[in-house]
């Protein structure tokens, strides 16, 4: 290591007229590169991170994870924010109202975070939104989608990065109908997500004049899908629309092309799918019309650089998940940032109406009224074959102001 003499040490501070941050002044000794983060001004900001690692929804939850990390490490790199360290400290919700409840409270109350995000169950993200309201702590919710978490379950306290049941619906189901027609048949899981998906589903296919022929409920974690298709393909619909997700959604798309539903002229689809479930499913067996979050056919300057530095640090392409932990942890410390402070208050207030890069081509930004993440979304066909960057074609880019519910604002009370 170099040396520098009390009389050098002199020399450059009274040059940067005693502005010159620390951790830039101790570059420049010990001749560093611009932008080396040698120390911080002080402790580690924590975000605490539930997702449903050990559940049926485990196929994408550990991208959450990624994604989050990889904005973490961007900041750090930079020398963190407000000149502290961020860390993540992780937690397994298990997808039960319960153990997150449990763990929430061990986050904010043993290991001191600053902020909560992450979440995919609707009930389990309500239950710990009603905690870090009551805690005053923000939380970021990730990736559930029920309506009351914007409706008559907000809080002043929570946020929700990923699109309402119905702003997906409203986007995806008019391709589903120009595609397979006007009948379905819905199989739902038997979940607080799946009946939101199988409403917001319903309602925009009313409102394109179609007909549901049937439905039928299957038990969350259900593995064997053969007799729910095996109804379905009774009543002879146009379209399978399958209000599912994770390892769920991935045993009822292999139980659809091991039936042959395709070529009995039945297509398949639903309000969410993506790269997440994609990956598991393998090509030879992903089908179907799906609303997409984001996708690496995004070819906005921020994407590309978020790609990269999944690509870098885990060695794959990102899916949605990696996309939503990315976006959200980078508004939560940008918000900070804005702040100057880690304050709840303070960082709420920075967040709310705040439009922002939203990795995609057309306007994101917070809604101050109820917290909701306005964002476009994309409409996707997936094929049997890789498509370049991806498991789908993308057929279209849906702004999140022409398809977002001005109702749910109306239920909300901060």
């Amino acid at each position: 290591m170099d040396t520098i003499s009390r009389r050098r040490f002199l020399q450059l501070a009274a040059a940067t007229g005693g502005t010159l941050a620390f951790g830039d002044l101790a570059a420049q000794m010990l001749r560093l590169s611009p932008g080396t983060c040698v120390a911080y001004a002080g402790e580690p900001i924590k975000i605490g991170i539930l997702d449903p690692l050990s559940s049926p929804y485990k196929t994408s939850s550990i991208h959450d994870v990624h994604g989050a990390t990889v904005a973490v490490d961007r900041f750090n790199k930079d020398g963190g924010v407000l000149g502290r360290p961020v860390t993540i400290i992780e937690a397994d919700d298990a997808s039960n109202v319960a153990t997150a409840v449990q763990a929430a409270r061990k986050l904010i109350k043993d290991d001191h975070v600053h902020f909560l995000m992450g979440t995919f169950n609707g009930d389990v993200a309500l239950a710990v939104a009603a905690v870090a309201k009551q805690e005053n702590r923000l939380f970021m919710v990730t990736g559930a989608h029920v309506p009351e978490l914007t409706g008559s379950g907000c809080n002043s306290h929570t946020f929700v990065f990923m699109p309402s049941a119905r702003t997906l619906a409203r986007a995806v189901t008019p391709h589903l109908v120009k595609t397979y027609g006007n009948r379905w048949f819905m199989i739902t899981a038997e979940t607080m997500d799946g009946r939101a998906a199988e409403q917001a589903m319903a309602e925009a296919f009313l409102a394109e004049g179609g007909d549901v022929l049937g439905s039928v409920s299957t038990p969350f974690g259900t593995t064997d899908f053969t007799a729910a298709l095996a109804q379905a393909k009774t009543a002879k619909p146009g379209a399978v629309i399958l209000n599912l997700y994770g390892w769920d959604l991935v045993h009822a798309l292999r139980a659809y092309t091991a039936a042959g539903l395709a070529q009995a002229h039945m297509g398949v689809g639903g309000m969410i799918g993506g790269e997440q479930i994609g990956r598991p499913l393998g090509y030879a067996n992903n089908a179907g019309i799906w609303g997409l979050i984001w996708d690496p056919k995004v070819q906005s300057e921020s994407s590309r650089r978020f790609i990269q530095g999944v690509i870098d640090k885990y060695h794959h392409t990102p899916t949605s998940r990696c996309y939503h932990g990315y976006a959200a942890m980078t508004q939560i410390l940008e918000a900070v940032q804005r702040a100057g402070t880690t304050d709840t208050q303070a960082v709420i207030k920075a967040l709310e109406g705040h439009e922002f890069d939203g990795l995609k081509e057309g306007r994101s930004y917070f809604r101050g009224s109820d917290h909701q993440h306005v964002q476009d979304v994309l409409v996707g066909k997936a094929y049997g074959k890789e498509l370049g960057l991806g498991h789908y074609q993308l057929l279209a880019t849906v702004s999140g102001d022409a398809v977002v519910r001005r109702h749910d604002e109306k239920t909300c009370t901060l």
